[in-house]
């Protein structure tokens, strides 16, 4: 309220009904002015979050391209796990083999100190040698048992990593009907006219509601804010 109203309401000039109804239609026109003011909203993209929206097309969101690299990763971190495979059961089966080597010489000596236990009772160290051969062969076996279930485990695991290259062959299969689905795409919009020697479309066309019509380099520009977001 201004201080002319003011000096009228007081000199009994001035009716408190008008002034209530001007008032109310001067806050009506404030938020009138309110909402102008507000941002407008595209109905297209509202609600949309900006990790949703398309990133730009390059070799880090290329499909093919990333499914190609994941292919080929794939492929080569098998091959190596198979040589580390292949190198552990090597391993193992030259171990095995070393222990039955000397599974052999204990078979021998208990055979010797079985007889001279036998022929000499009296002398005791033929029967603590007989003893100690006997327990030393009983080791190895078990140390042998337990390199064979070792050589079994890394077979069931190399059955396993099979598995892998099914994967990978599903992948490129993918790969496959993706690319085939590209070139169908292509070939289906293709024209029988080069773009460049096609006449240039016209920017505004009569019944446009507005001219702000976004160029080549605005699209691009704009998906590349909404790549970087």
């Amino acid at each position: 309220m201004t201080q002319e109203e003011l000096d009228a309401l007081m000199s009994g000039g001035v009716d408190m009904d008008d002034m209530s109804e001007e008032d109310e239609h001067t806050q009506e026109d404030e938020n009138s002015q309110d909402r102008e003011d507000e941002p407008s909203k595209d109905p297209i993209t509202a609600g949309i979050e900006a990790a949703e929206l398309p990133l730009p097309a390059t070799n880090e969101n290329k499909m093919v391209h990333q499914l190609d690299d994941v292919t080929k990763e794939s492929e080569e971190k098998a091959s190596e796990i198979f040589d580390i495979i292949e190198n552990i059961s090597s391993n193992l089966m030259e171990k095995e083999e070393s222990l039955n080597t000397v599974s052999e010489i204990l078979h021998s000596n208990i055979e010797l100190f079985t007889k001279l236990s036998e022929k000499f009772p009296d002398v005791e160290t033929f029967q603590t040698q007989l003893e100690k051969n006997e327990t030393a062969l009983n080791e190895i076996n078990s140390v042998v048992a337990v390199l064979q279930e070792s050589g079994d485990s890394i077979m069931s695991v190399m059955d396993i990593m099979q598995y892998q290259d099914i994967h990978r062959q599903k992948i490129e299969r993918v790969i496959n009907v993706m690319r085939a689905l590209s070139k169908y795409m292509n070939t289906l919009f293709e024209g029988k006219i080069d773009d460049e020697k096609r006449v240039s479309s016209a920017t505004h066309i009569a019944g446009d509601t507005h001219n702000e019509l976004a160029s080549t380099d605005d699209i691009e520009a704009l998906l590349e804010q909404f790549g970087k977001q």
